[in-house]
């Protein structure tokens, strides 16, 4: 008999929203359920997939264009999936994700401007009928969230982006979650901590666990 498929959720946002301490809150809640569960991320989560990470996310005098930049993604997305995500959620464990395909909706899409269509194409050919179950948004006001990065480690090449690119990103997202409203749950990041993983917990009782 085959097991039951785990869940896929994965968690989004701009920069300076909070997710990785969020990620971990997310994980031990889990974990606290007793779910079989794994944390991974995106671009990243396997040895070749991390090597692409790092040359997306790295500064370089070489003017980076936006479609090589979006097949990268996939690539990366496309090791990911087949060696990681599919066989944990074919065995029966959840996949808790820091981002996924919505981040290259908003970064690549809205931010970029690159056709959505051809983002659409690249992810039935990747991805073909595989998307989160739940995904949860954490939104904030970009001037706020960049203001929280900037207080972080030295900027990579996306959080250098100009304010405006952050804007349409968050513009992307908010069209996301307007397109597919069952799948998504958006949480206000510029509260307190406690606040936001009290609405996070919310959402994650909803998972009837």
């Amino acid at each position: 008999m085959s097991l039951p498929r785990g869940k896929f959720i994965t968690l989004e946002g701009t920069e300076g929203v909070g997710k990785t301490t969020n990620l971990t809150f997310i994980q031990e809640w889990l974990e606290q359920k007793n779910v079989p569960l794994i944390v991974t991320r995106e671009p990243g989560g396997t040895p070749l997939a991390e090597e692409l990470r790092e040359m997306l996310l790295r500064k370089r005098d070489e003017p980076v264009d936006a479609s090589a930049e979006l097949l990268m993604v996939f690539a990366a997305r496309a090791q990911h999936l087949n060696q990681v995500i599919r066989p944990a959620l074919e065995r029966g464990e959840w996949v808790l994700c820091d981002r996924f395909t919505d981040a290259t909706y908003a970064y690549q899409g809205a931010g970029r401007g690159l056709s959505l269509e051809m983002i659409e194409t690249l992810e039935n050919l990747v991805q073909e009928e595989l998307r989160p179950d739940l995904t949860i948004v954490l939104d904030i006001d970009v001037e706020t969230g960049l203001a929280r990065a900037s207080d972080r480690a030295a900027l990579d090449r996306f959080e250098s982006e100009a304010v405006e690119f952050f804007h349409r990103v968050r513009g992307g997202y908010r069209t996301r979650v307007a397109q597919q409203p069952d799948r998504y749950r958006v949480i206000d990041a510029g509260q307190n901590l406690k606040a936001v993983q009290s609405d996070v917990a919310a959402v994650l009782e909803q998972l009837g666990l």
